[in-house]
């Protein structure tokens, strides 16, 4: 059971910020977005609507509650959460997570249940997994990154680095681009990425691509002017049985982005982004005098104050 004082307070900050978040969405079109991140530290969760289901990622800490009475508060928590969005119990999935330190992967696989769902984003269709992993299958915080994409890569060839599901590589594809090439080292994201793109209606293989590569090892093989605009959103660490080498973003940002660089047509764009928060960029080894800091004109609505990323946009100069 939740103590009443605590289960008011948690009422009340709920109610705030899902009466403010849901009338900015509804204005803007959107239909998934954080609700709530860890507003209140008595109630660590991140609350995600995905159109009519709810994801609640609850972070680990000592709370001192066995498991009986741990699964009685958070099915506590769950009631309030329902009172508040009018989204069933039934429809909630909740997972705990740890608390992610630089040294650990960036997915990790939970269950096995393959329980998808279709939701829209920007009149796009999307594949969501709320069971089965940590992550969604969505990044919410990019859905204005996204944006961008689609708006600059008309005719151009697009490569999408890490590219995990595919969220951008379909917004490069509605975008109309030349070509979407699309490279990750897991072939199950890759599959995911083949069928949200499959579920817009790009199935074009000669236009659309999917690399299954180590991306380090990927952009050493890369001819000079291969691609016109790169997104590269790597894990901020990874030791990979199937890697040749550890990724360490904050060691290794210098080289891939000059890799990246090296394959990118002149005046051709790199968007960079890394979860990473004590992240440093080192402007002065990067080949690239344009190197544009876009994190708060990419952070959307429900994440400001929030947002725990950075973005960047590098120009070849």
């Amino acid at each position: 059971m939740i103590d009443p004082v605590k289960a008011e307070m948690f009422r009340n900050r709920l109610t705030k910020v899902f009466r403010h978040k849901h009338k900015l969405a509804k204005r803007q079109g959107i239909t998934c977005y954080r609700i709530y991140d860890h507003d209140l530290p008595e109630f660590p969760f991140s609350i995600e609507l995905y159109e009519t289901n709810i994801y609640i990622a609850e972070y680990l800490r000592r709370h001192g509650m066995d498991d009986d009475q741990h699964e009685a508060w958070l099915i506590g928590c769950m009631e309030i959460i329902q009172s508040i969005t009018n989204v069933p119990v039934d429809n909630m999935y909740c997972r705990q997570r740890k608390r992610q330190s630089h040294r650990e992967g960036q997915y990790e696989k939970l269950s096995t249940g393959q329980q998808y769902f279709t939701v829209m984003e920007d009149g796009l269709k999307f594949l969501v997994n709320l069971t089965d992993y940590l992550d969604t299958g969505l990044f919410l915080d990019h859905r204005i990154t996204r944006n961008k994409v689609r708006n600059s890569c008309k005719g151009n060839s697009v490569l999408n680095l890490f590219c995990y599901t595919g969220s951008f590589s379909v917004y490069a594809a509605a975008g109309g681009a030349a070509s979407v090439t699309s490279v990750d080292l897991s072939k199950t994201y890759l599959g995911w990425a083949e069928n949200n793109m499959a579920i817009n209606h790009f199935k074009d293989k000669d236009k659309y691509r999917f690399v299954h590569a180590d991306v380090k090892q990927y952009l050493k093989t890369l001819p000079p002017n291969s691609f016109d605009l790169v997104i590269m959103d790597p894990p901020t660490f990874s030791n990979s049985k199937r890697m040749k080498d550890i990724l360490d973003i904050q060691r290794d940002h210098v080289e891939l982005i000059n890799d990246v660089l090296a394959a990118t047509s002149a005046g051709g764009t790199l968007i960079f982004s890394t979860n990473f928060t004590r992240f440093e960029i080192d402007r002065e080894q990067i080949h690239s005098t344009a190197v544009k800091d876009i994190t708060k004109a990419t952070t959307p609505f429900d994440f400001e104050g929030k947002l725990k990323r950075w973005c960047f946009e590098i120009v070849k100069s």
